[in-house]
């Protein structure tokens, strides 16, 4: 009896050691799928950042250029300052709406 009990153990242990290594090949699986999953949500919100800095360099450079003509015609016409002003204004306004618009749909995303 203490032969097929030592078998039987043997056969039991092997068993149990294919059984412990399916399991850590399917854990191993799952990290390397939620690893994936974090890197892909990492290049996404890279790409999110990217896009905003780029509408924000784009509305910081319109909103130069803007002064900058704005003041120019105020020194040629200095009777217009005031509505140049008002103008120059809207238009950045318009600009810094744009940033937040962008940023806000790429929030959804």
């Amino acid at each position: 009896m203490n032969t097929i009990d030592r078998y039987g153990s043997a056969v039991a242990g092997r068993v149990q050691s294919r059984q412990l290594g399916r399991s850590l090949a399917r854990i191993q699986d799952d990290t390397a799928v939620q690893i994936a999953q974090v890197d892909a949500r990492a290049d996404i919100d890279a790409s999110k950042i990217d896009a905003v800095t780029m509408v924000a360099q784009r509305a910081m450079q319109g909103v130069a250029f803007v002064s900058q003509i704005e003041q120019q015609l105020g020194q040629a016409v200095p009777i217009a300052v005031t509505r140049l002003q008002a103008v120059g204004d809207l238009a950045t306004l318009a600009m810094g709406q744009v940033v937040t618009d962008t940023a806000t749909k790429l929030r959804r995303y």
